[in-house]
């Protein structure tokens, strides 16, 4: 199924192909690399249509047992080093029937077989059309984890031929579908993919320095990070030319400081699902967060302020959950979004939206606004419940710099008073240092 993927990686011969710790590897070296995975899954009996959970930290090693895994034809689940009840919980949700682990100190692989029988019919589907398939499990900030199941033939498809070679550095794991799509559209191109150990500003920065790095897809909340370490004025990252951000709003205020602070930089504004892939976007401008959505393979319509797409690599559905899919295969993102023409500003999650007697409170247009506020670094907004109104808005701050807490309070409600309607101002409002983040860089709401 992915012959012709690495037949084109074999063309691109003893350019680089993947700087992990700081070594590059070449095309040729991955090939060879996917060429041992082969042997070692054949000796182990790794069959089509297995599915195997391929457990390590993003590296040379877990791209190539990716790439051999799914030209073997199985059902690949790409988990990243987890607490043993999340490894196990994700294990019995995908129905796990093999593990490949690999060594974070010296690459070595280990493979075990499981007493499980992988018998979901979505697994049927995709052995009936012989075709390597792919288990994604969503973040679960907001509940328990879904586990989505792809076509990895239909998501390979989605990449043609090489226009554009660019160094791009792997912010996202492969067991995230950005992280997928960033590994598979710079191969497919011929670009080289840049690791890190740990993301923060200063080791992003710092790869970007060492290594040429052009293009960065990061999420928003990692961006007001890079802002507040002012890690880019440390380091010579003049070779980056574009930063995409997705997976959450950005804040407006965020994007014009970055603007300020990286005139030379390209901002585009992505979109996607694990349910859906990643959808061609097109920015109206680097300052602003009206996008135009669509292109190739994808539809998309706006029903009661919500946006629904149409996918061709859109998911076979959801191993533990109802497939929010209509009579005409369009999915239901519970995004809410406006629209200005042919562009498209993403509001935010519906589950995300805050009622306070009846009336709709966004928590981006609240933490825009919180931003405004010079000594606030970071501001994440929530719903907390009220006997009188039903919520009220929570707003936890991150300060730049030490102040007193009542001071923060009123400067907050007074600022925002000024700024938006009464039932949007912070009811509650609570400074801290904690991290309000997740390990993929998306705000944990729920936390605030």
């Amino acid at each position: 199924m992915t012959s012709s993927f690495l037949d084109r990686l074999k063309s691109f011969g003893d350019k680089d192909a993947v700087v992990f710790n700081g070594t590059r590897y070449s095309y040729s070296h991955l090939v060879q690399r996917i060429a041992d995975w082969q042997e070692f899954l054949a000796v182990n009996e790794v069959r089509p249509g297995q599915v195997v959970a391929l457990e390590g930290v993003s590296s040379v090693e877990a791209c190539a047992g990716l790439l051999a895994l799914i030209e073997q034809g199985t059902i690949v689940v790409p988990l990243t080093p987890l607490p043993d009840a999340k490894r196990a919980e994700f294990h019995e949700i995908a129905e796990v029937e093999a593990v490949v682990t690999i060594d974070a100190d010296n690459g070595t692989r280990a493979h075990e077989r499981t007493d499980r029988s992988a018998d979901h019919e979505l697994y049927g589907t995709l052995r009936e059309r012989g075709a390597p398939g792919l288990v994604l499990f969503s973040s679960g900030t907001t509940g328990r984890s879904k586990a989505t199941v792809l076509d990895f033939g239909k998501v390979l498809a989605r990449y043609g031929e090489p226009t554009r070679p660019k160094r791009t550095l792997a912010f996202l794991n492969l067991d995230h579908i950005g992280g997928i799509n960033t590994l598979l559209h710079t191969l497919s191109q011929g670009g080289a993919i840049v690791t890190i150990a740990e993301r923060t500003p200063e080791t992003v920065c710092a790869a970007v320095a060492e290594f040429g790095v052009e293009v960065l897809p990061t999420t928003p909340t990692f961006l007001n990070m890079l802002l507040i370490s002012g890690a880019y004025q440390r380091f010579d990252i003049s070779t980056l030319g574009l930063i995409t951000y997705g997976t959450e709003p950005m804040p407006l205020r965020t994007l014009q400081k970055l603007k300020e602070a990286l005139p030379d930089i390209r901002f585009k504004q992505t979109y996607g699902l694990s349910e859906l892939g990643i959808m061609p976007t097109k920015s109206k401008s680097d300052d602003t967060l009206w996008v135009k959505l669509g292109g190739a393979g994808f539809e998309y319509r706006i029903t009661d302020g919500i946006l629904w797409i149409r996918s061709e690599m859109a998911m076979l559905g959801y191993l533990n959950a109802p497939a929010p899919f209509d009579d005409e295969g369009f999915f239901n993102t519970q995004d809410a979004v406006e629209t200005d023409g042919d562009y498209v500003r993403i509001l935010g999650r519906r589950s995300e939206i805050i009622n306070v007697a009846g009336e709709k409170v966004y928590p981006s247009e609240v933490e825009n606004v919180l931003l405004e506020i010079p000594n606030i670094a970071e501001a994440t907004v929530s719903g907390r419940p009220s006997h009188i109104t039903g919520m009220v808005v929570k707003a936890t701050v991150k300060l730049a710099e030490p102040a007193d807490e009542r001071d923060v309070v009123r400067e907050i409600r007074a600022h925002c008073r000024k700024r938006l309607e009464a039932f949007k101002v912070p009811v509650v409002v609570e400074v801290s240092d904690a991290d309000q983040h997740s390990d993929r860089f998306k705000k944990i709401r729920s936390a605030a």
